[in-house]
């Protein structure tokens, strides 16, 4: 027997405290509070827009509540809104909306310091880009140069060789008609 009672007593505390639910009355509204669910209960009291509540109960279109100031009534079901109000929640959105401020501000900062440095390397980017084609132009007009002078050697080496091939046939054609030494004859011997 005791068992059943200590389940049943279980039993009510569960439904009872799954039944309290976090809501607060819509931000757009100011509601007058009733003795029972029905607009034919007794007002008595108001809730202002925003204003968190707890829901103990729901009859007819009517949901039984409980305020801040442990004050139990009922309240039309469309002006309950389940959550947080927007008026909770304002702090931590200001707050948020602090950091994402801040956060942004950090952003714009860091790309103005990236637009900076692109702008710094595309100047650079350019004055390399001058020196390279600077420098192309140079290896080009060297190895221009370069052919010129192998061929101008080429042409002095085939110029001297013709000249010592000259010099040659020119001293072979004179050496026969060059006065002859004549040999002593010694006849001593």
């Amino acid at each position: 027997m005791k068992k059943i009672l200590s389940l049943s007593l279980l039993l009510a505390l569960s439904v009872t405290l799954h039944a309290q639910e976090a809501a607060h009355i819509a931000d757009d509204v100011y509601v007058f509070t009733h003795g029972g669910p029905g607009n034919q209960y007794r007002i008595n009291g108001r809730v202002n827009s925003g204003e968190p509540v707890t829901i103990l109960g729901r009859q007819n279109q009517y949901v039984q509540i409980r305020t801040e100031s442990d004050r139990t009534s009922w309240v039309p079901a469309e002006f309950v809104v389940a959550g947080e109000s927007k008026l909770a929640q304002l702090p931590s959105l200001e707050e948020s909306l602090t950091t994402s401020q801040t956060r942004i501000q950090e952003q714009d900062e860091e790309i103005a310091r990236l637009n900076q440095q692109i702008s710094s390397i595309s100047g650079n980017n350019s004055q390399y880009t001058e020196q390279i084609n600077h420098l192309e132009r140079q290896i080009i007009q060297l190895e221009s140069e370069i052919a010129n002078m192998d061929q101008s050697n080429l042409i002095r080496w085939l110029t001297h060789g013709g000249l010592v091939a000259l010099g040659g046939v020119l001293l072979g054609l004179f050496v026969p008609y060059l006065p002859k030494r004549r040999k002593r004859r010694d006849d001593w011997f």
